[in-house]
């Protein structure tokens, strides 16, 4: 009965879907978490993700960045299935994530890959590297031994962990971090998935290894025509990966555009500053720092009303940016929400001074 579910599963997905459609819909996500004081009785809630929106198209890659604290995990979890959704919908080749059962999430994450941030906090310690690879294809019925080694030799071979008579049989102590990262990549990609998300894929690698896994992602995702969400806090790496960057802010995405747009015109005050705190290693441009917003994130439990950037933002307009901002279209294809670039700005702001 089980396999005829996940038969009836994935023929519903299949039926569904529109040629012309994302491969991934998020809209209006909002992910608040509950807060108990003392265990007892509600003490407000943390609003982790708070009115996203966005697509993703298959074959394409996007990066979706912000400082700690901003969101980004939560959102990844999220659109992994292992959050519940407080309002808004993540459609999936056409079906909503939130009204899956069990059966339906077996059929999901088939076509999901995950890559952690952390390589060897991710790898059971007393699993070899051999088990590791191979748990993914037992849970997913691949009964077959012969079909599941032939699995695990092709995706060694893709991700470079070579020579696989050696790799296979070591426990993820034995291997180095560049190694560790790649079984990682290869547990990920072992069930030939559809999309990857990748939570800060290099941050824990040393700096000559993070451009090879960086390269060794992209060559994965143009050979598979796989879309990937790629998640991170710096911006020095996305240029080497993705189409379309997102930024994050306290909950919400102020600014999405293509990748190179972004990066030689950004336009939100808070990308700007992202961009000026990103590190160089010529140290003339040290200078640039001084243009870091003072003060910290806010808090996600009162984040502030409109802008949640005003507070920090030398742009600041009384009256005005404690609403909402619109979401504009200074170029084509980019969106940026915030109030300076409004083509009414200077009616709204004299409506709001009187």
């Amino acid at each position: 009965m089980a396999t005829k579910n996940k038969t009836t599963a994935k023929a519903a997905g299949n039926n569904s879907e529109d040629p012309n459609a994302p491969l991934l819909s998020v809209k209006n996500l909002r992910v608040w978490f509950e807060l108990r004081r003392f265990g007892f009785g509600n003490a407000g809630f943390v609003r982790a993700v708070d009115g996203v929106t966005f697509d993703l198209h298959e074959g394409e890659a996007i990066a979706i960045v912000g400082e700690s604290g901003c969101g980004k995990s939560s959102l990844m979890k999220t659109i992994l299935g292992l959050n519940t959704p407080t309002e808004g919908s993540i459609v999936f080749k056409g079906r909503d994530i939130s009204n899956f059962n069990r059966q339906d999430l077996e059929w999901y994450r088939s076509l999901i890959g995950y890559v952690q941030q952390d390589p060897f906090g991710s790898l059971a310690p007393f699993m070899t590297i051999e088990r590791i690879l191979e748990e993914p294809l037992i849970i997913h019925g691949i009964k077959d031994k012969e079909e599941r080694m032939r699995r695990i030799h092709k995706v060694m071979e893709e991700v470079k962990l070579t020579p696989q008579a050696e790799v296979l049989p070591k426990f993820p102590h034995q291997i180095s971090g560049g190694q560790a990262q790649r079984v990682v990549i290869a547990r990920a990609m072992i069930l030939e998935p559809k999309f990857i998300v990748a939570d800060e894929p290099v941050s824990m690698l040393d700096a000559s290894v993070r451009v090879e896994i960086l390269k060794l992602l992209r060559d994965l995702q143009s050979s598979h025509k796989l879309a990937v969400i790629y998640i991170t806090h710096d911006l020095s790496t996305v240029r080497y990966f993705s189409e379309r960057i997102f930024v994050m802010y306290a909950g919400q995405l102020i600014e999405k555009a293509p990748m190179e747009a972004l990066l030689k015109r950004a336009r939100h005050p808070y990308t700007q500053a992202l961009l000026a705190a990103t590190s160089d290693p010529d140290a003339n441009n040290a200078l640039h720092y001084k243009d870091v917003p003072p003060g910290e994130p806010p808090s996600l439990v009162k984040p502030p009303m409109g802008c949640r950037f005003h507070p920090r933002c030398s742009h600041f307009m009384e009256g005005l940016c404690t609403q909402d901002p619109p979401e504009v279209a200074p170029e084509a294809n980019y969106l940026t929400s915030c109030w300076l670039y409004d083509p009414e700005l200077e009616v709204k702001l004299a409506e709001a001074q009187r």
